[in-house]
């Protein structure tokens, strides 16, 4: 892979980099409210709240798996 290339991969991967610290503060965020900002009382709201984690953290590590494909195609 020429040197150009290899760039603007760089480039991608740093956007993703990015992409994933901003997926992670919005689930540590909603990881947050589930934790701290529901009553109990409200069991329906807490199953949303824990689901849309999962996928959030889903989100993350399906990130993670692209940014190291790319940067195996790299080297």
């Amino acid at each position: 892979m020429n040197n150009p290339r290899r760039k603007r991969l760089q480039e991608i991967i740093d956007q993703l980099e990015e992409l994933k610290g901003d997926l992670e503060d919005l689930e540590e965020e909603e990881e947050d409210y589930r934790d701290n900002g529901i009553p109990e009382s409200m069991q329906e709201r807490y199953e949303k709240a824990d689901e849309a984690c999962g996928n959030l953290s889903d989100a993350v590590s399906n990130l993670e798996d692209v940014i190291s494909s790319i940067e195996a195609a790299i080297e």
